[in-house]
This record gives structure tokens, sequence and C-alpha cells, in this order.
């Protein structure tokens, strides 16, 4: 019975292989043999430009420049990355494994063929798979891109069938391919959908539903000319303010005195402050990111005006965290001196760095002038000293974030709990070569320790013996450190709007 079995399976499995080669010589000698109006000026060359995988570069850069937003960037590098992934097991794996043969061309268009013939081994195709790894990533992160990047991704598959170099099943076990590596990719980074929301604990706040009740201010030197405007439709029944920056404290106080919640468009320097007459308001704060870089607001999970619109209309909001300096010791008349971060507080370089950015930025533009700072900084050849919970030390860095980030990297990273009641403090000690210093330090996750850097969660930090005119930096802005302070949080002080489910 076994002996049968063996003897039968291979005829099988001969037999199967058969007629799937013969479907596949068939259909490929259909759409030889047809004509395609339209398609031999423009398959060719699609096909062409996706040589290495070209095109969907171009294409990523393009969804940068145009989406200029964190969910396109996000789309651009998932799409490249399983680009990678795709191409990277097609070429060492895939082909090495099965080498057929390319089809003949005898029936093939002599305009349609390629100039260039491949030489590599026809099964799978490496052109489809990229094209599907592309399209699926990017679609996997945003659905709007997805849409626009699949018909390209269609052609370039169908076009390896069209100039001849490949079988179809060439092409459908390549597209399969593709759209694994970009599911394999999602398994090791989540996308955003994937993700917990990020902020807790989770609280109600007013319902405002078409902005009824909600007093927008708009900073017009963070915000487009086009920003009241979009707040207006989007909002049609709230109170759109702009303003100065040097009027933009007046503002706010007016504004959150007469609507149930106040609203704020701008950067994370101006939503600072609207978070500071919000909380000693007590009124909840409608976010709407403005400005450059957006942290608080992208911590959030808000990353349009459509994400704080679905939360108004519902009622939805987190709670957070205030940080909070306040220079020491207390003032005898008890009057409020602190000073207040949503995102960081930092001493050293970093405030250095911000304010060459802010000198050279309305010249030569704000990333230019951000490498320009970064170059000027890291030349310094004299550390802050102060002393630190008690010990003095040279320091090049000392970083005080508002909760845990998950990680640093050239930047600050994300945090999933704005609510924790815990500073993320990193120092950078001094010595040589501070450029590599930094690097470690932002390589490094929280809770590390080396020679060059620590890293640890606290409540509460004391720092005294500051130089008079020591910079001190908080969400972007900078301005003179006191002599000595203490850096702590106040505990869930804020009512932030942001909807339970992130899109």
């Amino acid at each position: 019975m076994s002996d049968a079995h063996t003897q039968v399976n291979p005829q099988l499995r001969d037999r199967i292989s058969a007629l799937l080669s013969s479907w596949d010589r068939q259909i490929f000698s259909t759409v030889a043999a047809r004509e395609w109006p339209g398609a031999e000026p423009v398959l060719p060359r699609l096909s062409r430009s996706a040589n290495h995988g070209l095109l969907w570069f171009g294409a990523a850069a393009g969804m940068v420049a145009l989406g200029r937003s964190p969910r396109s960037r996000r789309a651009a590098v998932r799409g490249v990355a399983s680009l990678a992934l795709a191409s990277a097991t097609i070429n060492t794996v895939a082909k090495r494994s099965v080498r057929r043969a390319r089809p003949m061309l005898d029936a093939v268009p002599v305009i349609r063929q390629l100039k260039r013939q491949p030489f590599t081994t026809s099964f799978p195709s490496g052109h489809a798979a990229s094209a599907a790894a592309f399209a699926t990533g990017v679609a996997l992160e945003s659905k709007s891109w997805g849409g626009i990047i699949a018909p390209a991704a269609v052609s370039v598959a169908f076009s390896r069938i069209y100039t001849g170099v490949h079988y179809p099943s060439d092409v459908l076990v390549g597209a399969a391919l593709g759209v694994g590596a970009a599911f394999a990719v999602r398994g090791l980074v989540p996308t955003r959908s994937q993700l917990p929301p990020p902020g807790r604990p989770q609280t109600s706040a007013p319902v405002l539903a078409g902005g009824d009740g909600l007093v927008v201010v708009v900073n017009r030197q963070s915000g487009s000319a086009d920003s009241s405007h979009l707040l207006q439709e989007a909002l049609p029944m709230a109170e759109v303010v702009e303003c100065e920056p040097e009027d933009l404290h007046a503002e706010l106080e007016k504004a959150a005195g007469r609507g149930r919640a106040l609203g704020i468009f701008g950067g994370d320097g101006t939503i600072n402050r609207a978070a500071v007459v919000a909380a000693h308001r007590g009124v909840p704060l409608a976010v709407f990111p403005g400005g450059t870089f957006n942290h608080f607001a992208y911590d959030l999970g808000i990353e349009s005006v459509h994400d704080t619109c679905r939360a108004l209309a519902g009622g939805e909001a987190v709670k957070v965290d205030l940080g909070r300096f306040t220079p020491g010791p207390p003032s005898a008349e008890g009057k409020e001196r602190s000073g207040y971060f949503l995102n960081t507080f930092s001493l050293g370089v970093y405030p250095e760095l911000v304010r060459i950015r802010e000198h050279w930025s309305p010249r030569i533009g704000g990333w230019p002038a951000g490498v320009l700072a970064a170059l000027v900084v890291l030349r310094g050849e004299h550390p802050l000293e102060a002393d630190v919970q008690g010990r003095r030390r040279p320091m090049w860095l000392l970083f005080a974030g508002n909760g845990m980030y998950q990680r640093m990297g050239p930047t600050p990273g994300h945090r999933l709990d704005l609510a924790d009641g815990l500073l993320d403090v990193r120092v950078v000690h001094g010595g040589r070569w501070p450029g590599l210093r930094l690097l470690a330090a932002a390589l490094s996750g929280p809770l590390s320790r080396s020679p060059v850097h620590a890293a640890q969660k606290l409540r509460r930090v004391r720092i005294t013996g500051l130089a008079p005119g020591t910079p001190l930096a908080f969400d972007g802005e900078v301005t003179e450190a006191p002599g000595e302070l203490v850096i702590d949080k106040a505990a869930e002080a804020l009512t932030v709007y942001r909807p339970q489910a992130l899109l």
C-alpha cells in the first residue's frame, strides 16, 4: 500500500506540474499575441524604471515631499523596508532555488522587448516582488497612499509578462513573496493602527460637535495662511481667533474664559503656552498641530485636524502630566514662579543648538539651520558644570522628558504614556568627543548607564550651582536658567482631547 502510494505521488506531481506549465505558457502566448492599445509606449518604460527599485525609491521621496505628514513618512519608510526585505529574499534564496530559464521571445513583438534583457533566472519575478512589497507596505500604513501606488505596482508586474521577460507564474509568485515581505515587516514593526492608543488615563470632556463652544487660537507665526480657513471648514461652529506671538498669552486667557474648551493651532512652544492656561483655568485643551515637529500632538496620536475633530465630536480625552521646573528656594510671597514643559527640558548643548537654529532658520531654512547649529555646538570645548542631586559633575547635556520615552534616536522618540508621573532623565557626561558621547546616548535606551552617559526614571531632580547666563530649553523655547531649580511633575494636570481609536 505504501509502495503504491509512493509511486503515485511522483506521477501526480508530474502531471500537475505539466498542467501548470502548460497554462503558464498558454497565458504568456496569449498576452504576446494580443494587441494592447496604448501599452507599447508606456509599459516597457515603466518596467525599466523599476530596475533596482528606482521607481519605488522615487515614489517614496515624492510621498514624503507631498504628504508632509508623519503618516506619509511612515508609509514611505515601511514601503522601502518591505521592498528591501523582498529583494533580499528573492535574490539570495528564491532565484537560486529554482533556476528556470527565461521565456523565448519569438512570439513577443520587437517593439515591446526590453533593450537590455535580464540575465538572472526567471523564477520568481523580482520586479513583481518589489512592486507588491512596496505597495503593500505603503497600504498597511496609509490606505490613501496605497490606493495611489497600487495601479503602478500592478502595471509593473504585468509589464514583466508584456515585455516577455517572465512567465505569469513568475509574476504571481513574486508578488505573493512581496506581500509576505510587507507583512513580515509589519510583524517586526507594528503599524500605527496596531499600537495601543497613547496616553492614559482616558477621561471624558464636553462633547463639542462641529466645534460648538470651542474657541481656537491660531498663532499666525506657526500656522499657514490657510489655517483659519481649514479650521472653520472642519469646525463651522467654533470661534477662531488669529493673533501674533506677542499677543498669544492674552488671547489664550480670553479664549479660556469664554469657551467650554480651549483650542490651539501651532507648534510645541505655542501648545505649551496654551496648555499652561488650560490647566490653570481648568478647561480641556484641543490641539491642532501646526508647527515643524509637533512632538506633543504626535505622541498623543493626533496627526491632523480630523483626528481632533473626531475627539471633539465624541467628547473623548486623556489626562496628561505637566513637567515643571521651579527656581529655588521658594519665594516668600508664595507667587507662582514655575515653568512648565509638555515634552522635554534640557541644559547643555541642546539649548545652544536651538538658539543658533532659530537665529539662522529665517535665512537658510529650518533643516539647514539645524545642521549648522549642530556643527557649531559640537565644536564647543567646555561642558556645563552643575550639581545634580547633590553631586558636582561636568556634562554636555541634561535631558528630562515629561514621561518615559521608548527610544531616543537622533531626536527624542515616542511616549506611550503621558501620565506616568515619571521624568525620563538622561545625562551625557563631560569629556572629550561630545559628538560621539551624544550619539552613544542617543542609541541607548532608557534605564541605561555607561562611562559616557546615564539614564534613569525619577520623580524629582534638584540642580544647583548653575553659572549665570546658562541657557535652558523647554519645548523648543530657550530662556536663561536660574542658579538652582527643581524639576518635577504636576500629575494629570491637563485634559486633552484625543480620539480613543486611532485610524
